[in-house]
């Protein structure tokens, strides 16, 4: 192994461990390979119909997801993180979104 390819694992790994311990924040925002869409969904108690309309992806990309024939995308697996922690925020940013759009419109 070279040097450099050393020297980078090494950093890697006490930057690693400085998270573990609280003392440093990632440098890249961790986004899972995979994402359980219907358990998202379900967690908010809403049919594919609502979640779709809600969060503004259609009814046919959640029963993709839902029933594996397909995966969402990286930014689609980051939104939907976002969408699991915190759904009325998701919510409220939406329709002022949609609000002013429809202001400036």
């Amino acid at each position: 192994m070279s040097r450099k390819a050393f020297d980078k694992i090494a950093e890697g790994l006490r930057e690693a461990v400085a998270i573990a311990r609280g003392e440093a924040t990632p440098a890249k925002l961790y986004v899972p390979a995979e994402i359980d869409v219907r358990g998202i969904r379900s967690k908010l108690g809403i049919s594919q119909e609502d979640f779709s309309a809600a969060f503004g992806f259609t009814v046919h990309q959640i029963r993709q997801w839902e029933q594996g024939r397909a995966r969402p995308t990286g930014a689609a697996r980051a939104y939907l993180m976002i969408i699991d922690e915190n759904p009325d925020a998701v919510r409220e940013m939406l329709r002022a979104a949609t609000t002013k759009a429809l202001k400036a419109a």
